[in-house]
């Protein structure tokens, strides 16, 4: 029960739920078409993905390739993924975290944020 022992609103509970998707749907499109870069070896690897984590592309310097230390290589290819898919994940809890938070917190599981009852 709200304050004074009014019932909520069904229909602005449903309003406020169908805004909170549509946001949601509207954040989740934005990170999909959004990109980060990551580096390593100072700049001569780049790793470029979406704010939704998926590797778009790869730049290696011709000067950081050594046909007798790939290892090092592969190192800096890991380093420049995992520095962009860090920045992807920041660029996610920027854009999801306001929204979720508005849902209750973790996960959105609890939705006391709209006013249920009991909730």
């Amino acid at each position: 029960m709200q304050p004074g022992g009014q019932q909520p609103d069904m229909q602005e509970i449903m309003k406020q739920a169908q805004e909170m998707q549509q946001q949601l749907m509207n954040a989740q499109q934005e990170l999909a078409e959004a990109e980060v870069t990551g580096t390593a070896g100072g700049g001569m690897v780049t790793a470029t993905v979406t704010g939704a984590g998926e590797l778009q592309s790869m730049n290696i310097d011709p000067k950081v390739v050594d046909p007798t230390d790939t290892e090092t290589l592969s190192d800096m290819v890991v380093a420049a993924v995992r520095d962009a898919n860090r920045a992807a994940q920041q660029m996610q809890a920027d854009k999801m975290g306001p929204l979720t938070n508005a849902l209750g917190g973790q996960g959105g599981t609890d939705m006391g944020g709209l006013g249920l009852p009991g909730m």
